[in-house]
């Protein structure tokens, strides 16, 4: 199993409409077959730590079966769609994948 998690910093200046069609956007993933389990969120309302950053505006976690489903999830048309669509909304990035 592979867990590929992306963090989104979006670009202060867009207004609530840009950021619930964003939201919107990212549920497109969930179309890919690669994915075996995808779920998109906010910072949580959790109590402050020092550890804890909740800096960023939408995280997505997508689980998948292997190297190869990432592989392939990366080159989906549905996944290279969402970052055309999407990249001038951002202004950071972070991935972590782990498995």
């Amino acid at each position: 199993m592979l867990i590929h998690t992306v963090y989104f910093w979006l670009r202060k200046d867009l207004d609530g409409d840009k950021y619930t069609e964003f939201r919107i956007s990212l549920e497109t993933m969930r179309g890919i077959k690669h994915a075996e389990s995808i779920h998109i969120g906010t910072p949580a309302q959790t109590a402050e730590r020092p550890v804890l950053d909740t800096s960023y505006d939408f995280a997505l976690t997508v689980i998948l079966k292997d190297i190869a489903a990432h592989d392939a999830y990366q080159e989906d048309p549905i996944h290279q769609a969402f970052i055309a669509e999407n990249k001038e909304l951002w202004k950071k990035v972070k991935i972590y994948d782990a498995d």
